[in-house]
């Protein structure tokens, strides 16, 4: 019998032993009037060896026991932080007596007793009353040695978050990123509305979707790649300033950056163009880098992000620099084969229009300090208007921060001539075998046909700008439950 069979087997007898009692081992609720981090800051002051009057009454997991004999002490959980319970025989012998037989680590107990504070200095409850609240049959990851295979952390990230408090402090910032962009927007007069997750025709961006099938109408659906087009018929239904944060799903590989299941946030501002979109992008940055550092510069993977200074360069002047390529030689596909071949890049599907973006892979990670890169070939962007003065190139940012691609962003294109022939050379895109071309939406170009008024969309990536804000370099550690490899169920 292993360890964890044996601990299941007393964890089992000791339930048994508490039905006798007619206790239930699986309580309905508990009274909690306080949390360990508000009596922590209340207290800090209490004297060493002091004992109170003040009752505190919490509940929580307990993490660590150690049992003196006629003296217990142990650490309870709760979602704040921790904070230690003791029991003594000579104050409570009927409440110590049934902690050492029914209570193991990793149980939630509710308990009752005076505030106090050890000799030692540490602020605990002296144990009145103690009730079991819900017994844990198995047994907890060890206490130094937690779960230290990563995959099994993100697959179990129930411990990894009990073990780990630095892991759920992620993703309390997570939140507190999500408000502050929520307050942002409402600041600037912007309108959160919700676009449908299932469409009939999937489009905004480039990328593979997730098919499904609706019964009811026998027909087969998309989860969403991006909001953009849904967005965009708001503004031409007569609302100025949009946004949405939502859920987005592309049916491609996962690495550092990327996870099949996605948030982005979205914003179309009517009546502005790509400049105004870099400025109120900006803005949104230094806003949220205030909150969390109460300042523009904080660490990132070692490096000092100031967002006091942006740089602005072309793509192809930014290909150039890393490169050597020159992005306006490449006239046609066949060109694009030799260059991307030229690099190690594979050949596949390379067509002019894509290459441009497979040689920004090569040295994205370079552009550390805040960075936009701005007009990109008009081939790359059937949704973004032509660059005034150069209609070879598209009105496009794209910001980067610490090697990372944070948003996509346009002076949005409202032609609808213009727009429907983008979508034709989409088509062609994908007959050459670009996947990730997107398909015609004949519904939008009625929509645009019935007047958008001009407009620029920000597309942001929650997951790499909380990645950017929490000084993690892997996208999982930044979603509560990551997409994983299904477990083979052993035969």
């Amino acid at each position: 019998m292993s360890r964890e069979e044996e601990i299941l087997k007393e964890r089992l007898k000791k339930i048994e032993g508490l039905r006798k009692l007619k206790i239930n081992s699986y309580a309905y609720s508990f009274d909690k009037q306080d949390n360990t981090v508000e009596l922590q800051k209340k207290f800090k002051d209490l004297k060493a060896g002091s004992e109170t009057k003040n009752k505190a009454k919490i509940a929580g997991r307990i993490r660590i026991i150690r049992d003196l004999g006629k003296l217990i002490f142990a650490d309870l959980q709760d979602g704040s932080g921790r904070i230690q319970i003791q029991l003594q025989e000579e104050k409570n012998k009927k409440a110590l007596k049934f902690f050492k037989e029914f209570v193991d680590t990793g149980d939630f107990i509710g308990v009752e007793g005076n505030i106090i504070k050890t000799k030692r200095g540490e602020l605990s409850i002296l144990i009145e009353k103690v009730e079991l609240l819900t017994k844990a049959t198995k047994p907890l990851p060890e206490k130094w040695h937690g779960l230290q295979d990563k995959e099994e952390r993100y697959r179990k990230r129930y411990l990894d978050l009990i073990m780990s408090p630095e892991v759920k402090e992620v993703f309390l910032k997570r939140e507190r990123i999500i408000d502050t962009i929520r307050e942002f927007m409402k600041k600037n007069n912007f309108v959160e509305i919700e676009t449908p997750i299932l469409q009939s025709v999937y489009g905004g961006a480039a990328a593979k979707p997730f098919k499904t099938h609706c019964d009811a109408y026998d027909s087969d659906l998309f989860l969403s790649i991006a909001p953009e087009l849904y967005l965009k018929k708001a503004l031409v239904g007569g609302f100025e300033r949009v946004y949405e944060i939502t859920k987005k799903f592309r049916n491609e590989g996962t690495d550092k950056q990327h996870n099949p299941e996605h948030t982005t946030i979205e914003w179309y501002q009517a009546y502005a163009d790509y400049e105004q979109g870099m400025k109120l992008f900006e803005e949104l940055m230094k806003e949220i880098s205030k909150k969390l550092f109460g300042g523009l510069t904080f660490e990132y993977q070692g490096n000092k992000i100031n967002l006091e200074k942006w740089k602005r360069i072309s793509l192809r002047d930014a290909i150039k620099e890393y490169t050597g390529e020159d992005i306006d030689k490449i006239k046609n596909d066949s060109d694009a084969k030799k260059t991307a071949k030229k690099h190690k890049i594979e050949t596949i599907g390379i067509t002019k229009a894509s290459l441009p973006n497979e040689l920004l892979k090569l040295f994205r990670e370079k552009l550390i300090q805040p960075t936009f890169l701005t007009d990109y070939p008009i081939e790359m962007a059937p949704l973004a208007k032509p660059k005034r003065g150069d209609p070879t190139k598209a009105e496009i940012f794209q910001p980067f921060i610490g090697g990372l691609e944070l948003a996509k962003a346009y002076s949005e294109l409202n032609d609808p001539k213009l727009q429907n022939e983008h979508f034709q050379e989409q088509e062609k895109e994908r007959k050459k075998g670009n996947k990730e071309a997107m398909p015609t939406d004949k519904d939008f170009i009625i929509a645009l046909e019935h007047g958008m008024p001009p407009a620029c969309g920000v597309g942001i990536g929650m997951e790499r700008l909380i990645m950017i804000f929490t000084n993690q370099s892997n996208i999982r550690d930044v979603i509560l439950f990551p997409f994983m490899k299904p477990e083979k169920e052993e035969k």
